[in-house]
């Protein structure tokens, strides 16, 4: 995926992420450890593996809110989710 596509998904993704933090029965806190990266889709200086990196820990998050547990479609999700975060972290 090239940088700029990379960025258009991280945009998109917040959208969503704005759409859950509104609701009320979603814990907003989930948001958080993707809210401490400082990494908005705004920030074009940022590398791509920053932005990867993002992207991954907002996936788990929103796929977290979504999940009914961890072994739901959406919790599983979430689990990889985590997982590929944690392997781009390492590629930062």
């Amino acid at each position: 995926m090239h940088k700029d596509e990379l960025l258009e998904l991280h945009e998109q993704m917040v959208i969503i992420k704005d759409h859950f933090s509104a609701r009320e029965h979603v814990d907003s806190s989930l948001f958080d450890p993707y809210d401490e990266l400082g990494v908005d889709p705004s920030h074009v200086h940022k590398s791509k593996s920053e932005h990867k990196h993002a992207v991954f820990v907002l996936g788990n998050a929103l796929a977290t809110a979504m999940s009914e547990d961890e072994f739901s479609s959406a919790g599983r999700v979430g689990k990889r989710m985590e997982e590929l975060a944690e392997d781009a972290e390492g590629k930062i």
